[in-house]
This record gives C-alpha cells, sequence and structure tokens, in this order.
C-alpha cells in the first residue's frame, strides 16, 4: 500500500483528489495539510510515501515548503500538483527536490501512475514537458549544479537514461532489459556521477539540455 498525503489549500481539491484516490486498490491517503506550514509540521510523524504539493498557498507556499522539509532531511518523494502551468514555478520545485509535476486536470489513471513511478524510485520529468521546461532552464543555470562537460555515458547508459527520461522507475528498468534491479542502481549511480548531478531528475534535465536523449 502507499501512504500518500495531500496538501492544497482548496477543501473541494483536497477532498476530489482523497476521492479519486480511494478507487485505487494500492493507494491510500494517510494525512492532508492545507498549507506548507502544516505539511512541515506534519510530514516528518506521517512519513507518507509520496507528497502530493500544491505550489500557491497562503501561510507557506509549496516551494517553501519543499525547501523546509528538504533542508531538515525530510522530504518524501514529492508531485508538484498544480493549476498553474508555470515553468520557473515547476523548475523551482525540481530544483527544491520534486520528483516532477502534474495539472489537477490529470486522470485517475495519470494519477495513479505517477504515484506508483515516484513511490518506486522514478520522476516524472517527460519529454513533452521537459522540452518547454528547459527553455527556462538557461537563466537558473548558475544555481543548477551540474558538469558543463560531463564524462561520456557508455551505449547502455545512454539507454538506461532514455528509460529514465520517460519516467520508469529501476525496477521496471531491470524488468525491460530482463537484468537485476541492482545493476540498474549501479548504472543510474554512474550515470549521475558522470553527469555531474545529485539525483535522477536532475539527470534527465541535463540529459535533454546536453541533447544526450
Amino acid at each position: 500500500m502507499i501512504r500518500v498525503m495531500l496538501v492544497d489549500d482548496q477543501t473541494l481539491v483536497r477532498q476530489g483528489v482523497r476521492s479519486l484516490l480511494e478507487l485505487a486498490d494500492d493507494i491510500e491517503v494517510v494525512a492532508e495539510a492545507a498549507d506548507g506550514r502544516q505539511a512541515v509540521e506534519q510530514v516528518p510523524g506521517v512519513k507518507p510515501d509520496v507528497l502530493l504539493m500544491d505550489m500557491r498557498m497562503p501561510v507557506m507556499s509549496g516551494l517553501e515548503a519543499l525547501r523546509a522539509l528538504a533542508a531538515g532531511n525530510a522530504l518524501p518523494p514529492t508531485i508538484i500538483l498544480t493549476t498553474f502551468d508555470d515553468d520557473q514555478l515547476v523548475l523551482a520545485g525540481i530544483k527544491a527536490g520534486a520528483k516532477g509535476y502534474l495539472l489537477k486536470d490529470v486522470s485517475l489513471d495519470q494519477l495513479v501512475s505517477a504515484i506508483k513511478a515516484v513511490a518506486e524510485g522514478g520522476s516524472l520529468v517527460q519529454p513533452a514537458v521537459t522540452a518547454r521546461l528547459l527553455s527556462g532552464l538557461e537563466g537558473l543555470q548558475n544555481d543548477f549544479h551540474s558538469l558543463d562537460q560531463p564524462d561520456p555515458l557508455t551505449e547502455r547508459e545512454t539507454e538506461i537514461l532514455r528509460l529514465m527520461a520517460g519516467g520508469f522507475s529501476n525496477k521496471e528498468i531491470a524488468n525491460s532489459l530482463g537484468v537485476a534491479e541492482g545493476t540498474i542502481k549501479n548504472h543510474v549511480s554512474n550515470i549521475l556521477s558522470k553527469l555531474g548531478v545529485r539525483d535522477r531528475t536532475r539527470a534527465v534535465l541535463k540529459a535533454f539540455e546536453l541533447k544526450l536523449v
């Protein structure tokens, strides 16, 4: 069972998302928060597997909450859930540690798939989204730590990076390539090291920026 926490200042939105997720057999909503401050206070105790975080909220924004949780090493895998298709805000959220984002008009299937993906270690930096996001990445590049000229990737590492860009988890990549999950973890670690980034979301962004995938 994947334990999910909802953070949104609109009660109807939280109720709507909760009602949708109750239709999924393997997902349970374990907590709700109406603003970023409540999220920061509750997350360490609740320890959700996945956090669904609105970005624009009173008291403390989703971005501020992401940064606060990350600073305290308490940030669970997080999906930015927003009505605003705001590239700069999304990039700032990813830089703060979010695994990706979804607009609130996604279908139940898309939402469930996204939750499962990040719960298993995947990301939601999809190619269609990334193409647009990268147009705003240049202005943030000085703060986005990575290597300007990363070490060359092997053919296998490039293949795995393409699957990472599709949002697939290590387990799904292992199954698709017919190898052990531990082998994929080792490859991912090598990819992160070669690209000079600290997580797979940044690896995907860097890969698109350098046209590696």
